[in-house]
């Protein structure tokens, strides 16, 4: 059984630029080709992830290479603007995710793990939680009209597979170019590759990828857990 996201409209919320490259890239590729609508909303501005040497204006950088790579993907590019690390639930981060959510208008939205490793991730999963419901609360008012019904919600991988048992797998083998292509454009986060307390990214990604399309019978495969809250689920 395959699904086909053909019309449907998929938006990936992450913490920080490179996010999306490393957990569901290949799923967003497949989708565009299948004739989906594709928009990533990056959190934060990436600016505490120093290479060596530093880069002065690093959280400028790191949108530039986002916005390489969401060209790469022909994505829509959606920024919260806040700081590494200053990411947390709050009134506010719940009103500008909402506003995005309802600019692009998503039929299926795809957030981190909360069993993520990073403190950032863990903050994105649950104001995405909250703002995918609210986006369809008129109540809840932003600049733009609430859409007709929250949008189905998959839960992201997370970084090395750790805490996170799939519901379901997407087979991406015919997408992995597409990842590193777009992985490729964060030249500010490849350099960090002999940073102790960072990884090579291209190696995770791909060795991430290859078990998980080893657990599900395909070369490359990246893996999910659907939201099965009360309304908060769909059918496929």
């Amino acid at each position: 059984m395959k699904l086909n996201f053909k019309q449907e409209r998929i938006l990936a919320v992450v913490a920080h630029p490179d996010d999306a490259e490393l957990l569901c890239a290949g799923t967003l590729a497949r989708a565009h080709q299948e004739g989906a609508t594709i928009g990533i909303c990056v959190l934060c501005q990436g600016d505490k992830g120093q290479p060596e040497p530093p880069i002065d204006n690093l959280a400028e950088v790191r949108q530039q290479e986002m916005q390489m790579a969401a060209k790469v993907l022909g994505a829509d590019l959606f920024f919260g603007n806040s700081p590494d690390g200053a990411l947390f639930d709050c009134l506010e981060q719940r009103r500008i995710l909402t506003e995005i959510i309802r600019q692009f208008s998503p039929t299926l939205v795809l957030a981190h793990s909360q069993s993520d490793y990073h403190a950032d991730h863990r903050a994105a999963s649950v104001i995405t939680e909250a703002a995918t419901w609210f986006s369809a609360s008129t109540g809840n008012q932003t600049h733009s009209p609430a859409v007709k019904s929250p949008p189905a919600l998959w839960w992201l991988d997370t970084v090395n597979m750790t805490q996170f048992e799939p519901h379901f797998y997407i087979d991406i083998s015919e997408f992995v170019d597409t990842k590193l292509a777009m992985l490729n454009c964060h030249q500010s986060q490849l350099q960090r590759g002999n940073d102790t307390s960072f990884s090579p990214l291209q190696d995770l990604m791909l060795k991430q990828c290859a078990t998980r399309g080893s657990q599900s019978g395909v070369s490359s495969a990246e893996a999910f857990r659907s939201h099965t809250a009360w309304k908060r689920c769909a059918a496929w």
